[in-house]
């Protein structure tokens, strides 16, 4: 069974069809008194009935494969944006290596995060030992600027205050008096990635601007880009700007930290927010979030203490990105530039070039609720016609939105919203009332291999392909790689419809 010529080692996914490991595997089998071959394929089959769904979505104690994750996974995300910041989770050492794994497979980067690894003892008596040895360990061996806490489920089952605990830290001079330690609390047994990485954006803002508002503005534009896995964005929104010849603060700017140049050298933090900018972002002009769902908290905070206006911006599409534009071509007073508007135009061009392969074709789709929105609008404006769309962490306010957005499009009035609902009830969708396109992250490929659903990759995580996260889905650029990612899937999956010689391949056309 062992591969003993070095030479002639086998990748996986030809070492496992090898007679041996067949053989191994029927054993197995045996061994676990599995079902028959038969069985188990009749069961397959019914779970592709109507009969099947109708019990699949009246179950209420099972989730299976929600498209979701929890609160700590995006607070983590959020702090890595700032200068020098430290992410420090409390709890088990488990589920910060979780954290950590799982962005560093989607962004193919490493990802620093540590833990105050409690166990048994720390669940019992609290965890206040293991986060004052934690930070005055990290403090010193990592020398960070900043130290970002959140909570797993442990420490929230327990009730750790993390503010006394964080003081008292500072009391035994774990880490000096002024050093900026902000926290959030964080259990994963309520809400997801998203609330995490608003719930710890309002932590940072709050901590590094108390004491800091002044008399006059600093005539800055605040951006806080939500729970943003697609590092072309930042970059989108950062030279959109610079076009316009606009000062801002990015809130907060991972860009370097999670695609940095492989010159050499080891840095810890690169890039990020500088903790002065943050500080100063109290005095800025007016904040844009460019996701809504995952900045209600951070909104709401910097509307009622720093009296600062607030506004939702999704720069998705034609119809997106021109309200962008504008919303920040009135707060500024400056105008649209030209180059921006000749981006506009090669868009649209693209948009018209392809628009008869998507007008019509039915679309499911899967996300958190600003992406999800996003390209909801984005296939409104090409005539596609989404019907299923299912949003594992939705809230009433999100599906109102949405709904409207539906009702303003004759392409939008086939749609049903399953909000709360997890992939094994879109598997069930899809058999039961099929489409054309499946839209989402990397775990909608079981759903490629059950149904057949030509799949496109759009959304966190993206595991199984490499650098889509460097791309933009922001602006006229981004425009034009979603409709290069979206159309390009239906074409290729007609390639393979028409392949056959002397059968299907009257269809195989070289031109499209």
């Amino acid at each position: 069974m062992a591969q003993h010529d070095v030479n002639k080692i086998k990748d996986h996914a030809e070492l496992f069809q090898q007679q041996e490991y067949q053989e191994l595997f029927q054993a197995k089998k045996e061994f676990e008194c599995g079902h028959e071959s038969e069985e188990v394929t009749r069961i397959a089959e019914w779970t592709k009935t109507w009969e099947y769904r109708e019990k699949n979505f009246a179950r209420q104690a099972l989730t299976v494969n929600p498209a979701k994750a929890c609160q700590p996974l995006g607070s983590i995300l959020a702090a890595v944006g700032f200068e020098g910041t430290l992410p420090f989770v409390h709890g088990s050492q488990g589920c910060v290596a979780y954290f950590r794994s799982h962005l560093t497979r989607h962004f193919k980067e490493p990802f620093s995060a540590v833990s105050s690894s409690m166990t048994e003892d720390a669940a019992v008596f609290g965890g206040l030992k293991n986060l004052i040895e934690g930070l005055a360990v990290s403090y010193n061996l990592y020398k960070p600027k900043m130290i970002a806490v959140c909570t797993t489920c442990m420490a929230e089952v327990i009730g750790d205050d993390l503010q006394a605990f964080i003081r008292t830290a500072k009391e035994e001079g774990a880490v000096p008096e002024d050093f900026p330690v902000p926290y959030a609390h964080t259990p994963s047994f309520v809400g997801s990635h998203i609330l995490g990485y608003d719930n710890m954006m309002k932590g940072i803002l709050s901590n590094l601007t108390a004491g800091k508002k002044k008399e006059t503005t600093n005539g800055k534009i605040n951006f806080i880009p939500g729970f943003e896995t697609y590092i072309g964005n930042l970059r989108e929104i950062k030279r959109i700007a610079n076009v316009m010849g606009i000062d801002y603060t990015l809130l907060a700017d991972n860009s370097e930290y999670l695609d940095s140049p492989n010159n050499g050298t080891y840095n810890m933090y690169p890039g990020g927010t500088k903790l002065e900018d943050a500080a100063d972002s109290i005095n800025a002009e007016a904040t844009i979030a460019l996701q809504a769902y995952a900045t209600t908290k951070t909104r709401e905070y910097i509307e009622h203490e720093w009296h600062q206006k607030t506004y939702v911006n999704r720069p998705v599409g034609i119809r997106g990105t021109d309200e962008f534009l504008m919303k920040l071509s009135a707060l500024t007073g400056k105008p649209i530039p030209q180059e921006l508007e000749d981006e506009r135009g090669r868009a649209v061009d693209a948009l018209t070039d392809s628009q008869a392969w998507l007008h019509g074709k039915r679309v499911a789709m899967y996300g958190d609720p600003d992406l999800v929105i996003g390209l909801t609008q984005f296939l409104l404006e090409v005539g596609a016609e989404p019907v299923h769309i299912l949003v594992s962490n939705s809230n009433e306010h999100f599906e109102t939105e949405l709904r409207a957005l539906l009702d303003s499009s004759p392409f939008g009035q086939g749609a049903t919203i399953h909000g709360g609902r997890d992939l094994w009830h879109m598997r069930s969708l899809l058999f039961t009332e099929p489409v054309d396109l499946l839209i989402g992250n990397s775990y909608g490929k079981y759903l490629w291999r059950d149904t057949k659903t030509p799949f496109v990759r759009i959304g966190y995580p993206i595991f199984d392909r490499h650098h889509l996260h460097r791309y933009a889905t922001y602006g006229y650029q981004g425009t034009i790689n979603l409709l290069n990612w979206i159309v390009n899937t239906i074409l290729d999956e007609l390639d393979r419809n028409t392949i056959i010689p002397s059968k299907t391949d009257i269809s195989f056309d070289l031109i499209r």
